[in-house]
């Protein structure tokens, strides 16, 4: 099994095979427009089109089970991020990313790639984990995605490379992308 088995929904509700990605290197990421992470955007457009040319996708879902940081519909939050970042890589549906109803793609992406932690030396870092340690002492110990932005590296052959968390700098994901490539 790789990514290229799962079925999600588009910006449109309709279902979309992965397989339209067969061959390409994907950053699969859960997003909110609403977020201290949500700058990230522009940084995440630069790098797509930088890589596009070269088989490179990033794959875009909304969600909103951190804080309700993405409370619009997925037609608002699309127009939010082509307007203010100028986002041209596919959104799709929002969904859910942790939990029982979870999306079986980020359930895949979580089963490979677990968390290892936030980075140590982000700004960012102590309030995330002063966040998310309040709604679960044991955080650290389970694989589970822990906020918005957290992205997943996929090779040309649908396998989970590595695991970003939105603590990670660009130039770290950048970087494994390139070599990826």
């Amino acid at each position: 099994m790789n990514v290229y088995d799962f079925i999600v929904k588009d910006k449109d509700d309709n279902e979309f095979s992965l397989k339209e990605y067969e061959g390409m290197v994907l950053l699969i990421m859960n997003s909110a427009t609403g977020c201290g992470f949500t700058p990230q955007y522009d940084e995440l457009q630069d790098l797509y089109e930088k890589y596009a040319d070269q088989g490179f996708a990033i794959l875009d879902f909304p969600c909103n089970q951190f804080e309700n940081q993405a409370p619009g519909s997925t037609e608002e939050i699309i127009t939010f991020c082509s307007t203010k970042f100028g986002i041209t890589f596919p959104i799709f549906s929002k969904i859910n990313v942790k939990g029982d109803d979870a999306e079986p793609l980020f359930q895949y992406l979580t089963e490979q790639k677990g968390f290892e932690g936030f980075s140590s030396d982000h700004q960012l870092t102590p309030l995330l984990e002063q966040i998310v340690s309040k709604k679960d002492p044991d955080y650290a110990g389970k694989a589970d995605i822990k906020w918005n932005f957290t992205k997943f590296l996929i090779n040309r052959k649908g396998e989970v490379i590595a695991r970003f968390e939105p603590t990670e700098y660009m130039y770290v994901i950048e970087e494994k992308i390139k070599e990826t490539l």
